[in-house]
């Protein structure tokens, strides 16, 4: 198995509440314990694929409030 097979299926953001932006990203769980994000709105325009450290990073950020404009 490849470290980017997916081998979940895509959850839709719970903050994406479909406003006026539409702004919607979706994530799966990938074999290696990473994420793979898609634009749920162009499910077939692409994949970024983070590492399990970088994904835990990300979400360390998040809670710390560092991505709160």
């Amino acid at each position: 198995m490849n470290s980017r097979d997916i081998v979940t299926r895509f959850i839709k953001s719970s903050y994406s509440t479909g406003g006026q932006g539409g702004e919607c990203v979706e994530v799966a769980h990938t074999a290696d314990g990473g994420r793979a994000v898609r634009d749920s709105k162009d499910p077939d325009g692409g994949l970024q694929f983070y590492a399990p450290d970088e994904w835990a990073a990300f979400i360390d950020g998040v809670k710390a409030g560092a991505f709160s404009g």
